[in-house]
């Protein structure tokens, strides 16, 4: 098997730089994928394949629908598969672009029988990191080649890049606190040097949706919220914008009383904020269609079933250089329903922005 290791990370120039770093490491049995996606508007992505004596593969990738993980994932295992069997060749390095979709691309080379993920390594910019985490801008602003219908933030870009990785290459180490409070199980090294034909990958080591996040012990402060009574909608959707303020990642599960059915997912990049329906609870299902449910959830209620309400609960994690522990908590304790409310006057301004809605 053809050990491949996937390259990630925002900036163009450092995450260039680490490829290059690896490709010397590799010697001369090492192969770099790079894409030049430069002309990804007008529909096409430059795919050149390079060892450290020259280029052996350049293909031009046209698309009617422009986007960098389709033109990866077209072609990137052929690609791979045809270097694994010259048997010349002892590891592959793939350069993802900024706006590629590393996990689904690791899940698609997982399943060659010829190829195996050895490690997914992101590279951060320390000088820019907490912005980047920590603001509202998108990637589409920031002149990023990406899809036009593309409205991910700048923050979850780099926080999946951080949640998929095995490893993080950091410009400065001062950034090691931000980006452990992210992602608690990374290695974090300053060089790259080391990283290749290490073994650092398990394909099963994804973020849950609706699950939370420990804190990681540092300088960033995580508050981890729960309670067994549902948020009140009007006062949780005026106060969503404070939830966020200063925060990097937030996630978690949400019970809210006019969706009583549903359990919730919350998803925070910055201050840009995603709810979601993850489907029903536990205790409007058979149990036979439990284990169609996250095992994260599953155990969480075994522990804490409630004998009237269930499983029904909202849990939080929300991590951020600017998070303020006690007025955070005290905020979400203000949103929850207090015992002499009753449900059926409220409305529900979350209610057309859910219909129809699963979380990702």
């Amino acid at each position: 098997m053809l050990p491949v290791t996937l390259l990630t990370g925002l900036d163009e120039e450092l995450r260039g730089a680490v490829a290059g770093n690896l490709l010397a490491a590799a010697g001369p049995t090492g192969v770099l994928v790079e894409y030049d996606v430069s002309g990804l508007s007008a529909g096409s992505v430059v795919r050149i394949a390079r060892t450290a004596a020259g280029v052996i593969d350049r293909e031009v990738i046209t698309m009617e629908h422009p986007c960098v993980s389709c033109a990866m994932r077209g072609s990137l295992v052929q690609l791979l598969s045809s270097i694994a069997a010259i048997e010349r060749y002892g590891v592959a390095i793939v350069n993802v672009p900024a706006a590629g979709d590393t996990q689904a691309i690791a899940a698609e080379l997982s399943a060659a029988d010829d190829l195996r993920i050895d490690a997914i390594l992101t590279t951060v910019d320390a000088a820019t990191v907490v912005a980047d985490l920590t603001g509202d801008e998108l990637i589409r602003e920031r002149g990023i080649p990406t899809a036009l219908e593309d409205g991910r933030a700048i923050a979850e870009v780099v926080v999946r890049q951080l949640e998929s990785a095995d490893a993080a290459v950091l410009s400065d180490l001062d950034a090691e606190a931000l980006v452990r409070a992210i992602n608690p199980r990374l290695l974090i090294k300053s060089t790259p040097a080391g990283l290749l034909g290490v073994r650092l990958h398990a394909p099963g080591n994804v973020v849950e949706p609706g699950s939370i996040a420990a804190p990681a012990d540092g300088e960033v402060p995580t508050l981890v919220w729960q309670s067994n009574r549902p948020f009140h909608p009007e006062r949780l959707f005026d106060a969503l914008e404070d939830l966020v303020a200063g925060s990097a990642r937030g996630r978690g599960t949400l019970w809210i009383a006019t969706q009583h059915r549903n359990r919730l997912s919350w998803d925070s990049f910055g201050t840009n904020i995603s709810i979601g329906v993850l489907g029903p609870w536990l205790a409007d299902l058979p149990a036979d269609r439990w284990p169609a449910v996250g095992q994260q959830h599953q155990a969480r209620s075994a522990l804490e079933w409630h004998p009237e309400y269930g499983d029904r609960a909202s849990y939080l994690s929300i991590t951020g250089p600017g998070v303020e522990l006690r007025e955070l908590t005290e905020r979400l304790d203000g949103c929850v329903m207090r015992a002499d409310e009753a449900v059926h006057p409220l409305t529900d301004p979350f209610a057309p922005y859910l219909e129809g809605s699963t979380a990702a």
